[in-house]
């Protein structure tokens, strides 16, 4: 009996190939691990995905995975070869047109897949059809994003619940991934940044080895991965008593984060959700502090679409998914940024990385 799981992999590749179709494609070859994994299930490291417009499909990857792929991929056709895309187009017969992913494959990669298809096979560059695909996610998916935002929210409120002041940065982050670890995560979703001090003015820091100090800003922006999906949150927390200075732009950014938020319905356009941060910021007179886009959609890539942003395109829908993250960056002082992440709904978004956005002293 086929499971859910596998009918809502089998429902994607149905999408894919009618999304397809009016391009007159045979077949998609799919090399771009994020989406076989999104097409089929496999989440090994190696793999290849055909795709048919009969909706026929073969995947391919090495002996390593022989039993992985059983388990995860039990619907579809699998080989064991080490080079998978060139494996599967040696399958195809010709006159056939196959789409490969134009974004994900170099000119060396295609010269090789050329070779591989023969000369009856018409290799055809295909962008975006996957990707729009996955902006709008099923019920699994969202509850998985909710439970991973929710484990790694809780390990920050372990981690505040210490000291930070006289800690490097470094030392924070690695308590804090060990216990997203500990939680049931599979890894952080991506490079923890703890950013204290002058160095809360860099809004993609890392952790380093200064050491947190009375006084500092200390920025806090992490994820925990689990199952495929990711979390992605950040909050800045003042270290002693703040200043008026630190008060201003901490409420200024707060502000402008709660317009976001609000902002996020069905309807608006990505563009408009920058902006309704954005004119806060500039309104306060930080503007040119605000050196980054306000959001980005999250699931199987940390960084995914839609896109809030000042060049940001299409609008929001029910079942998107969107960060809601401004920042003031000022040289020298310091800097604050707010991030939610939320799902889009009928009506109000929901905000899954539950925690106060409010000032909060260590």
């Amino acid at each position: 009996m086929t499971s859910f799981a596998d009918t809502r992999f089998s429902n994607r590749r149905r999408a894919l190939a009618a999304a397809l179709a009016g391009q007159r494609i045979d077949s998609m070859l799919i090399t771009h691990l994020t989406h076989v994994r999104f097409l089929s299930n496999f989440s090994g490291s190696n793999a290849a995905l055909l795709v048919n417009k009969d909706l026929s499909a073969t995947i391919c990857t090495d002996g390593r995975y022989t039993t992985q792929i059983a388990e995860e991929v039990p619907d579809v056709e699998a080989l064991i070869e080490r080079n998978s895309a060139a494996t599967l187009l040696s399958t195809v017969k010709g006159p056939r047109r196959v789409g490969y992913e134009a974004s994900y494959v170099t000119v060396e990669q295609l010269g090789k897949l050329q070779e591989a298809a023969g000369e009856d096979v018409t290799l055809v560059p295909i962008t975006g059809v996957i990707e729009e695909l996955r902006l709008t996610k099923d019920a699994v998916s969202l509850q998985r994003l909710r439970e991973v935002a929710a484990l790694a929210t809780s390990c920050l409120e372990q981690v505040i619940k210490g000291e930070l002041k006289g800690r490097t940065e470094r030392d924070v982050a690695a308590e804090l991934e060990y216990l997203m670890r500990k939680a049931g995560a599979e890894r952080p979703s991506f490079d923890t940044i703890i950013a204290s001090g002058p160095n809360s003015a860099k809004p993609h820091h890392g952790a380093g080895d200064r050491v947190i100090q009375e006084g500092d800003f200390v920025t806090i922006d992490f994820g925990a991965h689990d199952r495929g999906f990711n979390s992605d949150m950040t909050r800045t927390f003042v270290i002693g008593e703040p200043s008026e200075k630190h008060k201003e732009i901490y409420e200024l950014v707060q502000k402008a984060q709660a317009a976001g938020v609000a902002a996020a319905v069905p309807g608006t356009k990505l563009v408009d959700v920058d902006k309704a941060c954005r004119d806060i910021i500039e309104a306060g007179g930080y503007g040119e502090y605000f050196v980054h886009s306000t959001g980005h959609g999250l699931g199987l890539d940390v960084h995914e679409a839609p896109y809030a942003a000042v060049s940001g395109t299409g609008e929001l829908a029910p079942g998107m998914t969107l960060t809601i993250e401004p920042g003031i960056y000022v040289p020298g002082f310091g800097g604050v940024r707010i991030e939610d992440s939320l799902i889009i709904t009928d009506g109000a978004p929901e905000v899954i990385t539950i925690m106060s956005t409010d000032l909060i002293v260590l």
